[in-house]
């Protein structure tokens, strides 16, 4: 396979074909007069633009994601509203069933975002997956409830969310995909790292407009209408990172791959006809992503006040705390990954969490908001190893022309088998078991296939991105 060197001619002000490392990224050394050699960059992207690279991907991802965790953390009211209140364990399941339906779209989602993405460009599948998030999130804010329409209700909030599904399905392998293909080459874990952090900045927003409306209003006051104003923001913010996304370039890799014209008609086919394995692997990989993320950071607050009774005000605010120290220490992820290698940390990730996610439900039940805030902390930190080295795994796994398609459909048909369904399985499993920690353990059984998948990855930290 050729590196993205191959052709250093092919785009304007592309790298000097003598750098040194082949990836046109990495600096060399440069002799200055009277000193020791000092590092040189030939990478053609200016700081500024990869500062607007970052915001734009940031924000867009920051918006999509905050869509999502509204309606999470607000299931409990959303079940009431959409749901017969008879039974409050079948509403909650229903309303976590909708949550999940919504991620089997997405599959379908990743082939289509994928192919606009590998033929049209990175660029073009972002700025038309936000508009689309924003505007079905909007529109949530606006369905009437199940005793004013009935069962068109959850019909409409299903069709609603099946749309943020598909819409979901490009967000996060092109932003992603974006970011890598913008770094140096030595900083493509850090850069990569900016996407979970804007997802944990979405959903920590989410979480502070949660527990504040949980704190200032009464619950009728919530039930009636105030839970329909965190969805009402998703209109200006859609705006606003759409305008941001509209002034980029396309990423360097694929202009590259434009100017070539060695971009394939049909990438989702070429992805299966040549990278099956690397499917494979990243599919399992994101596993314990999928399962951990939806447990740990969207779940925790309904697992908190639905089955160990903890006042609702309190469970939002301890995750929220976990969230701020899951932003700090997933950038520090993407620094140790960029040093110590994706597939070494994949691993640690892994095995933490088969070792100590038991414990630490165990101790959740204590009932001590120090003792709860602690242990989130401690699994969204173990959920950084995974989630900050995942991105930029993922994107180096698949040469330019398929690496859209590749990551996003791994990424889509893991998250729609157990990502979108862990709340539900973790309320089905607690009913059917009557054991409080069977969702720990159903976080163990994720982190022991991840751990399979990736012993049989290659290291790709130190290699130049595929091209071909």
């Amino acid at each position: 396979m050729k590196n993205e060197a191959s052709s250093v001619a092919a785009i304007p002000g592309s790298a000097h074909a003598g750098s040194k490392g082949g990836s046109g990224d990495l600096p060399d050394a440069t002799a200055t007069p009277g000193g020791p050699s000092k590092p040189a960059d030939h990478n053609p992207v200016s700081k500024d633009t990869r500062r607007r690279v970052i915001t734009a991907s940031f924000i867009g991802n920051f918006v999509e994601w905050f869509d999502y965790a509204v309606y999470g953390y607000l299931a409990g009211i959303i079940s009431t509203v959409f749901f017969p209140a008879s039974d409050r364990q079948t509403a909650l399941l229903a309303t976590f069933g909708v949550f999940a339906v919504s991620f089997f779209v997405r599959p379908l989602g990743g082939f289509i975002w994928g192919h606009i993405g590998d033929r049209l460009g990175r660029k073009q599948a972002l700025s038309l997956s936000i508009v689309l998030m924003s505007v079905a999130t909007f529109c949530i804010a606006l369905i009437p409830g199940y005793n004013t329409i009935g069962v068109m209700a959850p019909v409409l909030l299903l069709l609603v969310r099946v749309v943020q599904g598909f819409s979901a399905a490009g967000e996060y392998a092109g932003a992603s995909a974006f970011l890598v293909e913008y770094a140096p080459a030595n900083r493509r874990g850090l850069y990569a790292a900016v996407v979970p952090a804007s997802t944990a900045a979405g959903l920590l927003l989410g979480s502070l407009l949660a527990a504040l409306l949980s704190s200032v209003l009464s619950a009728e006051q919530l039930g009636e209408w105030g839970w329909r104003l965190p969805f009402l923001l998703a209109a200006p913010m859609g705006l606003i990172g759409r305008y941001i996304r509209t002034k980029l370039e396309d990423t360097p890799a694929f202009r590259e791959m434009a100017a070539k014209d060695t971009a394939v008609k049909a990438p989702a086919f070429a992805m299966f006809k040549t990278y099956r394995k690397q499917l494979v692997i990243a599919t399992g990989a994101v596993l314990l992503n999928a399962v951990g993320f939806y447990v740990i950071l969207s779940y925790m607050p309904t697992y908190l006040s639905e089955e160990l009774h903890f006042g609702a005000a309190e469970s939002f605010l301890a995750t929220t705390i976990a969230l701020l120290s899951y932003i700090g220490f997933i950038f520090l992820t993407g620094i140790a990954s960029d040093r110590f290698g994706r597939k070494r940390m994949l691993i640690t990730a892994s095995v933490l969490f088969v070792v100590l996610t038991v414990p630490a439900f165990m101790l959740l039940d204590t009932g001590n908001f120090l003792v709860i805030v602690l242990v989130q902390i401690l699994l969204g930190g173990m959920l950084t190893l995974n989630d900050g080295t995942l991105p930029s795994f993922l994107a180096e796994l698949f040469p330019t022309r398929v690496r859209y398609s590749g990551f996003a459909v791994s990424f889509n048909l893991s998250n729609a088998l157990f990502g979108g369904t862990a709340p539900f399985m973790a309320t089905l499993l607690i009913g059917l078991t009557h054991n409080q920690l069977a969702p720990g353990w159903y976080l163990v059984a994720a982190s022991v296939i991840s751990l399979i998948a990736v012993l049989f990855a290659v290291e790709t930290s130190k290699k130049p991105l595929q091209q071909d």
